[in-house]
């Protein structure tokens, strides 16, 4: 009778105990539940506050994507100049009106790194038009023996002269970026060669009479065809510099000036 007391008694208190513990723990739960508040905004945009680019993982981009394509402005002067056996400095340039355009259509990017995504090698195509604006009462002609000389002008009122240049340009350039403000923007530093085709090449002089005339004159003006260079390109975002040096003479061997051209210029539109 004794002992059937006692196993009642234990019964209720382990009956007693397991009731207390689970109420603790449903309050806790629901405790924890009532403070969890829902962040309304986009998991995209969550994550891209997340550091995951450490380490040799980058969870956004597994491709290099490089800096070519876009529209370039440049301006166009000589260094080096030679003009010994002539009299004058007739390619004397302004700097100022002196343009290039550069059409980038066609980009290749290729990372040299096997999980990240900052270096590699860029290459492609565009189109180059260039000018350079003359003395306005001076253009240049090819003699009979293929040298360039000087002819001098004076046709009318509001004179000018320019000497244009339309070329196809291939880039190889070595690029490295560096991430400023996590993963979207990223500083870039990028230089090689370049290689260059002359298409076509005239000269154009312009006056007025009364009207506006134009003189245009297609030659090779003893031009080199083939030319390459050294290039140098900087940016973030939507600033972006660049600059070329030209290892070739901008005539061929002993039919003009020793000149070296150089342009410096910034990108005006990118595509990629």
């Amino acid at each position: 009778m004794k002992n059937k007391y006692f196993n009642k008694i234990n019964t209720f208190l382990i009956i007693i105990f397991l009731t207390g513990f689970l109420s603790l723990n449903f309050n806790s739960f629901a405790s924890d539940n009532d403070t969890i508040v829902p962040i309304r905004k986009n998991a995209e945009e969550i994550l891209k506050n997340l550091n995951l680019n450490s380490g040799s993982f980058n969870f956004w981009e597994d491709k290099f994507v490089g800096h070519w394509a876009g529209i370039d402005l440049g301006f166009n002067t000589f260094l080096n100049k030679d003009y010994t056996g002539y009299e004058s400095e007739f390619m004397k340039n302004e700097m100022i009106r002196s343009s290039s355009w550069n059409l980038n259509l066609i980009q290749q990017s290729i990372g040299l790194q096997r999980n990240r995504n900052n270096f590699g090698l860029v290459t492609g195509i565009g189109l180059e038009y260039q000018y350079y604006r003359l003395n306005d009462s001076t253009t240049i002609e090819r003699n009979e023996n293929d040298v360039i000389v000087p002819k001098h002008f004076f046709l009318g009122d509001n004179q000018r002269s320019k000497l244009f240049l339309f070329s196809v340009t291939l880039p190889l350039l070595a690029e490295i970026q560096i991430p400023i403000n996590n993963y979207r923007n990223r500083l870039y530093f990028s230089s090689g060669m370049y290689f260059s085709y002359r298409i076509v090449s005239y000269t154009k002089v312009s006056y007025r009479t009364g009207q506006m005339h134009r003189l245009k004159i297609t030659d090779n003006y003893s031009l080199q065809n083939f030319k390459y260079g050294l290039m140098f390109k900087t940016g973030y975002r939507w600033i972006n510099f660049y600059a070329k040096y030209e290892l070739t003479p901008f005539f061929k061997k002993d039919k003009g000036p020793e000149l070296t051209p150089f342009v410096v210029g910034i990108t005006l539109l990118r595509f990629k």
